[in-house]
């Protein structure tokens, strides 16, 4: 991602969802094969390479392998977090419904593979999977769960109310018109020129919804779910974490926060180089 020179006209502040903002990188990010970790047992080693040997041998075309790892050996495991590293996009799904679970999904140093982490009331792992794919489902089951599929009308509009009736009107009218193929419809509010009164019109018919997903290939872009199904919220921030361009997208998921095929495919063919560099070590 880039900076945009666009001039700010926020139309609501960004939402508090806990996550740590990096520095823009100033060079274009490159792929490292991670380290084979010094040190590491015989039989760690093997089992995390016959686990990987596993999973990348799901990672066929249309297919997308999910292993659950909270069962398996220690040691594996944490050959395993060091090989795998962590990449560019985060997720955070908050409890919802009375729950006391919370979900954190982060990608790994090869795009489109996740882990994706469930977590009781106390912090302690109760699953913890690694998956291929685009994004883990989850994500979106939740986010779509979790919304409503119609904006609440409201008639007593506040005084200093103008351009967001509108607004809500257009998104009222792409919710209708959605369907799984539809291309993304952006509404960029960065541009519109809001009132403080149509920023807090837009804040309580948009409420943030349960998930939030951190992209850092280029910069910082925060996506959230909002209460509204199919609609998020998609901001842009500079180096000093000020907002430049923030929008709603009508769509499944915005496409920021998806790994490419193609980007799957690469991390298949990084994956299987591991698995022999592993057997190279050992051997």
């Amino acid at each position: 991602m880039k900076d945009f020179p666009i001039p700010v006209r926020s139309g609501s502040q960004p939402q508090d969802d806990g996550f740590s903002y990096m520095p823009i990188p100033r060079d274009v990010p490159t792929f490292s094969m991670p380290r084979v970790p010094d040190n590491a047992e015989a039989a760690a080693m093997a089992a995390a390479r016959d686990l990987l040997a596993r999973f990348v041998g799901g990672m066929g075309a249309g297919s997308a392998p999910r292993i659950e790892l909270a069962d398996f050996h220690p040691g594996a495991l944490r050959v395993l977090d060091d090989l795998l590293g962590e990449g560019e996009v985060s997720v955070r799904i908050r409890s919802r419904n009375g729950s006391a679970h919370d979900i954190r999904i982060q990608e790994t140093v090869f795009a489109g593979v996740w882990r994706e982490r469930h977590h009781d009331g106390e912090g302690g792992v109760v699953h913890d999977y690694l998956y291929a794919g685009a994004i883990p489902p989850v994500a979106i089951e939740i986010a779509q769960s979790a919304a409503t599929a119609a904006i609440a009308e409201r008639r007593d509009l506040p005084a200093g109310t103008m351009n967001a009736p509108a607004l809500l009107t257009e998104i009222a009218a792409q919710m209708r018109a959605f369907r799984p193929n539809s291309r993304p419809h952006v509404i960029n509010l960065t541009l519109l020129p809001l009132t403080p009164q149509d920023a807090q019109l837009i804040d309580q018919a948009v409420p943030p919804g349960p998930v939030a997903i951190l992209s850092r290939g280029f910069g910082n872009c925060r996506v959230t779910s909002t209460g509204l199904r199919n609609v998020w919220r998609v901001q842009y921030f500079n180096s000093m974490q000020t907002l430049i361009l923030n929008t709603l997208e009508i769509t499944r998921v915005p496409e920021v926060a998806l790994a490419a095929a193609e980007d799957l495919a690469d991390s298949r063919e990084r994956l299987r180089e591991l698995i022999d560099w592993i057997a190279e070590s050992a051997a």
